[in-house]
């Protein structure tokens, strides 16, 4: 099995969407990431959901889990509201890492090796020059146990 049997149309994102335009898009497509691309059409980075979680949960909840619990309930629903005004660009790491980027000829076991070694959700699909998609964790365990 290749990265092509795997393959999936995926959503993108820029560097200068919204992170609340970004958060909604994973919900509602309930996805595991996205792919940030440059103006070309050719991923830059992989946004995975957790990063958004990071951007928006204010640091002293992620230093002190305690704190998290004395936050009202109103205002704790509403914490992704406060990064309404964020960008992608600010919810990347500020160094950046492997690229989780394959070619349609990779196996799954090529694909699994990369979504392990850059802790990515998802990987994507480009062929000569042209971002064709994405392969995710859950089509690739899908596609391995099924065999």
């Amino acid at each position: 099995m290749r990265a092509r049997d795997l393959l999936a149309d995926f959503p993108t994102v820029t560097l200068d969407t919204s992170v609340l335009d970004a958060a909604r898009l994973l919900a509602d497509q309930d996805l595991p990431g996205l792919i940030v691309v440059d103006p070309d059409g050719l991923p830059l980075s992989i946004l995975a959901g957790t990063q958004v979680l990071a951007l928006a949960v204010p640091g002293y909840c992620q230093d002190d889990p305690a704190l998290a619990r004395v936050v009202d309930e109103a205002h704790a629903d509403a914490f992704l509201r406060d990064v309404a005004d964020r960008t992608v660009r600010q919810a990347l790491p500020p160094t950046p890492r492997e690229l989780p980027v394959t070619d349609p000829d990779a196996t799954v076991l090529e694909i699994a090796a990369l979504m392990a070694r850059t802790h990515s959700p998802l990987v994507a699909v480009v062929d000569q020059g042209r971002l064709l998609g994405a392969v995710t964790l859950q089509a690739l365990m899908d596609g391995v146990l099924a065999s």
